[in-house]
């Protein structure tokens, strides 16, 4: 193993979105790793916006307005713009990526959690403790966790989703990770999401091979259903690929 390439010879697939895994892919690629990007999730817009144009013409109702992933930012955002955008809404984010993209659009401020980036840590801020009686806006893709609405209706909030993109599964099979795996030439598959997991637990089934490989995810509740398995599992201990990265090096010492 070269001293400056610690992933020289060893394959990691990468699930996410094609243009959500370029910069992990570059990380691995300058480790010296060859990256594998097999996307179990495909970001598409909607069929029909009808629904979410319906939602947000009551935008001067709202009090927040909640972006659970910058791909909502993408898809939602330019249709609130051209609403119009009232001065007293308070926006709220998932991570500080979302938040940035948010900012691109004008948007001055945006609470964000100081650590980890998940409904969780968006719940412990002390601003959605205070959200009795108040209208919010939860802009996000068909089908998301309801963690966060549930939790902030029992909190005293009104909650509204206001979907905007939704998800598929581009893949049909595992072939080509079996495949590469028996040519020795897949070591790990980095999983980012929980939906992602179920699909790749889904296609591979009980397959011998899934059990010899490390399962590289970015939060505990994504470990939940293969660590259940029996799989191998390792868990980064931030978020972000740089820390995705470290945690892939770390596995080969």
């Amino acid at each position: 193993m070269a001293l400056n390439k610690p992933l020289q010879n060893l394959g990691i697939a990468i699930t996410r979105p094609v243009d959500q895994a370029q910069k992990l892919a570059a990380l691995i690629i300058e480790a010296g790793g060859t990256p594998i990007l097999f996307p179990l999730i495909e970001i598409t817009p909607l069929n029909d916006y009808k629904q979410f144009d319906a939602v947000i013409s009551h935008i001067t109702d709202y009090d927040w307005a909640i972006f659970i992933s910058s791909n909502a930012v993408q898809n939602g955002m330019p249709r609130l713009v051209k609403l119009g955008i009232p001065s007293h809404l308070q926006f709220a984010a998932i991570g500080p990526v979302t938040a940035n993209e948010l900012k691109a659009f004008g948007v001055k401020e945006v609470m964000t959690p100081k650590e980890r980036f998940d409904s969780e840590s968006l719940l412990a801020l002390p601003e959605m403790s205070q959200v009795a009686g108040k209208k919010i806006l939860l802009v996000r893709g068909v089908g998301g966790r309801d963690v966060l609405a549930e939790t902030l209706r029992a909190r005293g909030a009104q909650v509204t989703f206001a979907e905007c993109y939704q998800r598929i599964n581009p893949q049909t099979n595992c072939d080509l990770l079996a495949q590469l795996y028996h040519e020795k030439k897949l070591h790990g598959i980095v999983v980012t999401s929980s939906e992602a997991m179920r699909h790749l637990l889904d296609l591979a089934g009980d397959a011998d091979w899934l059990k010899n490989i490390i399962l590289f995810v970015n939060h505990a509740r994504i470990a939940e259903l293969p660590t259940q398995l029996g799989l191998k599992v390792a868990v980064a201990n931030a978020a972000g690929d740089e820390s995705m990265l470290t945690l892939v090096l770390g596995s080969q010492t």
